[in-house]
C-alpha cells in the first residue's frame, strides 16, 4: 500500500512539474535598443517622436491611441461636445502618481498651461493648446474646455499633451526632468535614470490603473548606429530594436531566433525649402559666391527640385522597399488623405527647363542638411538626393549632423534646404499642416515646425475653416484643399513615408505600430 502510495505522489509530483514547466515564465525585464537618440526627459520640451515615445513609458495623455492609431479612453475615461465651444473630459478614478498623490484635474490644468512657457523649446506642444480659451474645473474629475469657435479636434489634440504633477512639477525645469526629480507621473513604469546618449532605465509602477507590464525593469539603450544595434540583437545584449536597417530586414525574416514585425508609418520623410528670405544662408552661385537673390522663393526651381528627385529609387534603392513614394502629408487611408495628390514622377528634362525658365540654366549651389542619426537611412537619402539633383544642374554639398545638434539649429532657421521628417501624433493630416505649413504664429500657435516659413493665406483660411467645424466628412474635404494647396505651392517636397520596423528575439512579441512608438509595456514573453 505505501509503494502505491509512493508511486501516485511521484506521479503527481512529476506532473506538477511538467505542469509548471509549461506555463509561461514572467522575465525579469527586458532591453531595448532605440535607434535615435532623445532631447530631453521634459514631456513638454521638445514634440519629437523620440522624446514622445520615452515620454509615454512614465507619463499618459487624456486621450491615446491604438496600433493603428485610433482614439482611445486613457486619463480621460470619456469625452463629449456640450456645445459648439465646449468640450468636457470625464477623468479615470483612482489614478495615482509614482510618488502616491492622487490624479486630479488640477493637474490636467497645470500641464496645459505649462506646455506654452518651456523655455528654448525648439518644437512646442503649444499648437494642440492654444485652442482652449478657458479651462473649467466643474469638479476634480471633471474638466470643461471652452474655444473661441467650434473645435472639432480636441480629443486628437489632448492625446499629446501628457499630464504631469501639479505638486512634482511645480516651478520645475526641464534640467529637473531630466535629473529624475520632477519625473513623476501615472504611467506603467517609474522613472530610474537617464544617461543621455546611453539609456533610460525603468521599474514597474505595480500601482498602475491599467494593465500591467511585464517586466519588472525596463531598459531603453540608444543604439544609433545600424550595425551595433543589430550586433546587440543576435548577440542577445538587447532583446528587441526599433528602425531595423533595411539592409538587415532579409536576413532577419530568415532568421529562426528573430522575428520581424512592420507596418506602414504615418511619419513623412520630406524636404524644406528657406522659400520666404530673400536672400538664404546656405545658398550660392556655382563659384561658392553667396547668391543675392535667394532661388528657393520661385516656385520654377522649388518644381525643378521636386521634378529631379526620383522618388521610385530612393524607395527601392535606398530603403531597400521599406517605404511607400508620396505626394502628400498622409498615406492612404489616414484621415485627410487626398486620392488627387499623385507622387511627382521623375523627370530630370523637366527640371533642367524649369531651372533654365527660372534663370538659372546652369544651376546653382546649395548646402542639404540632414541628421544622421534620426531616421532610418537619413544621410544616405540625403547623399542619394544630392546626387539626383546634380544631375539637373544643382550642386547639393550635403552636411549631416545628430540630431540633437540639428533640430535646435533648424528651429533658428540656421539653414536653407532640409531633409525632415513628421509623424501626425494625431493621426490625420491637419497635424502636419497646422505644425509645416500654417503661416508662423506663436500666438496661435500655429507653423511651429515651419522651418521654411511657407505662408499662404489660402491655405490657412481652408485650415482655419476645417478646424471648426465638427462634421468629419466636411472637415476631411477641407482638410484635403488645404493640403492641395500647400503642395501645389511646395511649401515642403513630400518624399515618402517610410516603414515602422521591428525586430524581436525569440520569447518576446511586439505588435507593429503606425506611431512607431517603442513601447516596453507592450512587447509581451511569449
Amino acid at each position: 500500500m505505501k509503494t502505491k502510495f509512493a508511486a501516485v505522489a511521484a506521479w503527481i509530483a512529476l506532473f506538477t512539474l511538467c505542469a509548471l514547466s509549461a506555463m509561461p515564465t514572467r522575465a525579469a525585464d527586458i532591453s531595448i535598443a532605440l535607434g535615435a537618440d532623445v532631447t530631453s526627459i521634459d514631456p513638454h520640451y521638445h514634440n519629437l517622436t523620440p522624446n514622445n515615445n520615452v515620454a509615454e513609458h512614465v507619463f499618459e495623455t487624456l486621450v491615446t491611441k491604438d496600433t493603428r492609431s485610433r482614439l482611445k479612453p486613457s486619463l480621460a475615461e470619456s469625452w463629449r461636445a456640450v456645445d459648439d465651444l465646449t468640450w468636457e473630459f470625464k477623468l479615470r478614478k483612482g489614478v495615482k502618481f509614482h510618488d502616491g498623490g492622487d490624479f486630479t484635474a488640477q493637474d490636467v490644468v497645470f500641464s496645459l498651461d505649462r506646455v506654452p512657457n518651456v523655455p528654448n523649446s525648439p518644437s512646442s506642444f503649444a499648437a494642440y493648446s492654444k485652442q482652449i480659451i478657458e479651462k473649467i474645473i466643474v469638479d476634480p474629475l471633471t474638466l470643461r474646455f471652452k474655444t473661441a469657435t467650434p473645435y472639432p479636434l480636441m480629443p486628437n489634440d489632448m492625446s499629446t499633451i501628457f499630464i504631469i504633477s501639479a505638486r512634482a512639477a511645480k516651478g520645475a525645469t526641464t534640467e529637473d526632468f531630466n535629473s529624475g526629480k520632477a519625473t513623476i507621473g501615472t504611467g506603467p513604469f517609474k522613472f530610474v535614470r537617464y544617461a543621455k546618449g546611453d539609456r533610460i532605465e525603468f521599474t514597474r509602477n505595480d500601482a498602475y490603473w491599467g494593465p500591467k507590464a511585464a517586466w519588472d525593469k525596463a531598459t531603453l539603450r540608444v543604439i544609433t548606429a545600424d550595425p551595433t544595434r543589430v550586433a546587440a540583437l543576435l548577440a542577445g545584449d538587447v532583446r528587441a530594436i526599433e528602425n531595423v536597417p533595411t539592409a538587415d530586414i532579409a536576413r532577419i525574416a530568415k532568421s529562426s531566433d528573430l522575428t520581424l514585425y512592420r507596418t506602414v508609418s504615418h511619419r513623412l520623410m520630406y524636404l524644406h525649402l528657406d522659400g520666404s528670405r530673400d536672400r538664404s544662408p546656405h545658398v550660392f552661385d556655382k563659384a561658392g559666391k553667396p547668391l543675392e537673390k535667394n532661388p528657393l522663393k520661385d516656385i520654377r526651381v522649388r518644381r525643378a527640385i521636386s521634378k529631379a528627385i526620383n522618388r521610385q529609387a530612393l524607395v527601392e534603392r535606398v530603403m531597400e522597399g521599406a517605404a511607400v513614394t508620396t505626394g502628400q502629408l498622409m498615406p492612404e487611408g489616414m484621415f485627410g488623405y487626398s486620392s488627387t495628390l499623385k507622387p511627382e514622377p521623375y523627370d530630370l528634362e523637366g527640371a533642367k527647363k524649369l531651372l533654365a525658365e527660372a534663370g538659372y540654366p546652369d544651376g546653382f549651389a546649395m548646402t542639404l542638411h540632414a541628421p544622421n542619426d534620426r531616421y532610418v537611412n537619413d544621410e544616405q537619402i540625403a547623399q542619394a538626393i544630392a546626387q539626383l539633383l546634380a544631375r539637373a544642374g544643382i550642386t547639393a554639398k550635403v552636411e549631416a549632423m545628430p540630431s540633437s545638434v540639428y533640430f535646435t539649429r533648424a528651429s533658428k532657421l540656421e539653414f536653407s534646404f532640409m531633409l525632415m521628417g513628421w509623424a501626425a501624433d494625431t493621426a490625420e493630416v491637419s497635424s502636419p499642416l497646422k505644425a509645416l505649413l500654417a503661416t508662423f504664429d506663436t500666438s496661435k500657435g500655429m507653423g511651429t515646425a515651419n522651418r521654411g516659413r511657407y505662408s499662404s493665406a489660402k491655405m490657412d483660411a481652408a485650415l482655419t475653416q476645417a478646424l471648426a467645424i465638427v462634421d468629419d466628412s466636411k472637415r476631411e474635404r477641407l482638410l484635403q484643399q488645404a493640403t492641395e494647396i500647400a503642395v501645389s505651392d511646395l511649401g515642403i517636397i513630400p518624399l515618402y513615408h517610410q516603414h515602422n520596423l521591428w525586430a524581436t528575439r525569440k520569447g518576446v512579441s511586439y505588435a507593429a505600430r503606425t506611431d512607431e512608438r517603442t513601447l516596453a509595456h507592450e512587447f509581451r514573453p511569449q
